[in-house]
């Protein structure tokens, strides 16, 4: 079978590795210069730090697929962030979160007095809807809404009440709104709003303390050159600065590919772009109806520093006064948020050779509404704003420190390929998830499939390798129906 790839992300490259090994003739076909899509480096060719992800969730999960796909262990080097990370909120509270249960039981304590029974509620009822949630969500495909909306799906999802939203999940378990928050602000790695996620997704926030946080030596990114090299060894055709024209459709079903003005012939196409975009690619009779709506968009901060943040974690949270009112303004606004909330990415502090020799390399996320396309003025405010507050809060004369400093915005991330300048996929809305996200198998064209964040069962590196690995073992299914 000829199977092509068009693009590669994450999800193209393990579907390319894990359809390889059952036999697939794959190409893989993509439109910049580089492989990995949001799995990337920044540089200025002296500093250098992950463009995209850079917290590493779910570690045995990901090397699980990896493994499946016939890339060793021994080629990734996961390191643990211990402690997790901190927060900073504006009172000057600063909550510290451990995989350890004594210590976040001691730390909870210390900070929000009487919580702690609270919190030992919160993982005991999460850890059921971890494990109902990854037999029942993230290990299967919904062909149809049927299969999502079954009795049983049903029946758990209103016993354990997460059909909730994040905020009022929560509500049952905290009292002080401060450690909610902090249980809360997890909806952004995956682009959402705790007001309108499903508490389902409280699965990141109970994640980090049961499986902890990693990190991988070099940056996420890393992991790229690794699969690229076993792609080619293995066979596996890539084409870099090949972007596909058209996805060629007969008779409702792929027949190939229009690449520069030829055409490819295959068996199976799949779609690694960001989901909605598949459109520009399709004739027009087969664009969907529904307009999904984007995830959160943000403004990205790249440093390179002369000084040595080694004391620094690595991973930290700079929350705004009103947590619930910024989120409104971020899936709901058009214009910068008032007093947003910032995540800083400290790697030198885990890895000496993130940076040069005496020098660290940051990276400030800032959550904003996709939409926004800020002036100069606005932006260079934002940006200045939360250097000031950092360097206030724990970055100790960062300002003078920097000469390096690189900014990407959501009207970049558009221009990029990621539909409406949203980072992380579409949103991840009650509307737009389990069963009613768009699914790896097209619903309308044999032979078109699709992997990726804004695909079913969402964002986030190793739940998008997970859909990889769900499309591998579709094919291996129907593959021993036609035999």
């Amino acid at each position: 079978m000829k199977t092509a790839i068009v693009g590669a992300g994450i999800g193209g490259l393990t579907t390319a590795l894990l359809l390889n090994k059952q036999g697939h003739q794959v190409t893989i076909y993509e439109k910049e210069s580089y492989l990995g899509g949001r799995l990337t480096f920044e540089t200025n060719g002296e500093y250098r730090i992950d463009q995209g992800p850079t917290i590493v969730l779910l570690p045995e999960l990901l090397l699980e697929i990896l493994d499946e796909a016939g890339v060793s262990r021994d080629k990734i080097d996961l390191i643990p962030c211990d402690p997790l990370y901190d927060i900073h909120y504006a009172d000057g509270t600063v909550y510290r979160k451990w995989r350890d249960p004594k210590l976040q039981k001691e730390e909870i304590e210390s900070k929000f007095p009487g919580e702690s029974f609270g919190y030992q509620r919160y993982m005991r009822q999460m850890k059921k809807v971890y494990e109902f949630g990854t037999d029942a969500f993230l290990s299967k495909i919904f062909i149809n809404k049927r299969g999502f909306l079954s009795f049983q799906n049903i029946k758990f999802v209103l016993s354990s009440q997460s059909y909730q939203y994040v905020t009022n999940y929560l509500s049952t378990f905290f009292q002080d709104r401060r450690l909610m928050h902090g249980y809360a602000l997890q909806t952004l790695y995956i682009g959402g709003a705790p007001h309108q996620v499903p508490a389902l997704y409280g699965l990141i926030s109970y994640s980090e303390h049961a499986y902890g946080i990693w990190y991988v030596k070099g940056g996420y990114a890393s992991l790229v050159p690794v699969l690229e090299e076993i792609c080619k060894e293995r066979g596996i055709k890539i084409y870099k600065e090949h972007p596909v024209d058209q996805i060629v459709v007969e008779q409702e079903s792929v027949t190939g590919l229009q690449i520069k003005g030829q055409f490819k012939p295959f068996n199976h196409v799949v779609f690694n772009g960001d989901y909605p975009t598949i459109d520009r690619l399709l004739p027009e009779k087969y664009h969907a109806k529904k307009k999904l709506s984007p995830s959160s968009g943000c403004v990205l901060v790249y440093l390179g520093v002369t000084k040595r943040y080694e004391q620094n974690l690595t991973h930290q949270f700079f929350l705004s006064q009103d947590f619930d009112e910024y989120m409104k303004q971020v899936v709901s606004g058009d214009s910068i948020p008032t007093d947003p909330s910032c995540y800083v990415f400290n790697p030198v502090s885990i890895d000496p050779e993130a940076a040069p020799k005496g020098k660290s390399v940051l990276y400030m996320l800032i959550p904003v509404p996709a939409s926004i396309d800020p002036s100069e003025e606005e932006l260079n405010r934002l940006v200045d704003s939360q250097i000031d507050r950092i360097e206030r809060t724990s970055f100790e004369g960062l300002r003078e420190e920097i000469e390096w400093q690189s900014i990407r915005t959501p009207r970049q991330a558009e221009l990029d390929g990621l539909y409406l300048g949203g980072s992380f996929g579409v949103a991840p809305n009650m509307n737009q998830s389990g069963g009613f996200r768009p699914q790896i198998i097209h619903p309308k064209i044999a032979g078109l499939f699709a992997v990726g964040a804004s695909v079913h069962p969402g964002g986030g590196v190793p739940i998008v390798m997970q859909g990889a690995r769900l499309l591998a073992q579709y094919f291996k299914e129907e593959g021993k129906q036609t035999c």
